[in-house]
């Protein structure tokens, strides 16, 4: 559709600043404009539709139906304008920022993101650890990688793999009791548990009923990674990933006495915004990351590598 000199484009572009940041004032500071040429424009837009878009209250600004109607699509439409210019400039370097959970951020991301950069060295890379709860999240900037047994409804979702656990320690602790031969010398250490009773189902798995009699209990955002740094500094057994903690098996820093594995039914997912599906550094991130993986889990047993999608 031809625009018209009428249309309202600039007033929409004031719009998306005030909706975004709640507040006039704020919107005027990012836009450069005084506070009542933010008002001006926001109501040439209320005339032009013929509806109000915000509701003003003493310590509040609440969008109404309307508002909330047409924030979304003119949110994605200015980032789509965005990225159209920047494609058109040929912008020779860009900042990819992932979100990521701590132990898979530590243990695999990490050492592996400078094949990405070698790939891309027009794209610079900001790695963010990230604890929080990702259903009360914002959407990521970029890219994220979550956690979860099913996608997220609001973001695009690519499946990348399903981990599997078992038991590690150290060498000198399994020492400390004559050696880890049989599931039942387990018994004899301590265990370390982020309380979700995951080692109670491996306990079974491996034919015993009772349960380990010494427990450090965990409870903290990133937990995973909290009990890995514990088994590593001798402190007990942990649940770990033999995919994520494979450096660690192969230095000997940590062993894996046990070939039963267990799966937790949740999937790691690469996640962003469905406006961004076309950018083209989160394209390169999700077409390298997907098959890095699928190539990586080919080599560890036990593990279950999700089937490769194109961004």
């Amino acid at each position: 559709m031809k625009l018209s000199r009428r249309f309202p484009l600039n007033a929409l572009r004031v719009f998306e600043a005030v909706a975004r940041l709640e507040n006039f004032t704020r919107a005027a500071e990012e836009l450069g404009m005084t506070q009542t040429a933010v008002s001006y424009q926001i109501k040439i837009l209320e005339d032009y539709l013929g509806d109000r878009l915000f509701i003003r209250k003493p310590r509040a600004l609440q969008l109404t139906e309307c508002g909330q109607n047409l924030l979304p699509k003119v949110a994605d439409a200015f980032q789509l304008l965005s990225e159209a210019v920047q494609s058109a400039r040929g912008t020779a370097d860009e900042l990819l920022e992932i979100h990521s959970t701590p132990t898979f951020a530590s243990h695999w991301l990490a050492r592996h993101l400078g094949d990405f950069q070698l790939q891309h060295p027009n794209i610079a890379v900001r790695l963010v650890r990230h604890t929080g709860h990702d259903s009360m999240d914002p959407p990521p900037t970029d890219v994220a990688i979550r956690i979860a047994a099913k996608p997220w409804d609001d973001l695009v979702c690519h499946p990348l793999i399903r981990l599997t656990y078992t038991p590690m320690l150290t060498p000198s602790l399994a020492e400390r009791i004559g050696g880890v031969r049989e599931p039942d010398d387990l018994m004899k250490l301590p265990w370390i548990s982020n309380g979700k009773g995951f080692w109670q189902d491996w306990f079974k798995a491996a034919g015993l009923d009772k349960l380990p009699i010494r427990e450090m209990h965990l409870d903290a955002s990133g937990a995973l990674d909290l009990e890995a740094n514990a088994a590593i500094a001798g402190h007990g057994v942990a649940m770990l990933s033999p995919f994520l903690f494979s450096g660690e098996l192969a230095s000997g820093r940590l062993i894996q006495p046990f070939d039963i594995c267990l799966g937790d039914a949740k999937t790691y997912w690469l996640c962003y915004q469905p406006g961004r599906r076309n950018t083209a550094k989160i394209r390169a991130f999700s077409n390298w990351i997907q098959a890095a993986l699928a190539r990586e889990m080919e080599t560890i047993p036990g593990h279950v590598a999700l089937p490769s999608t194109n961004a």
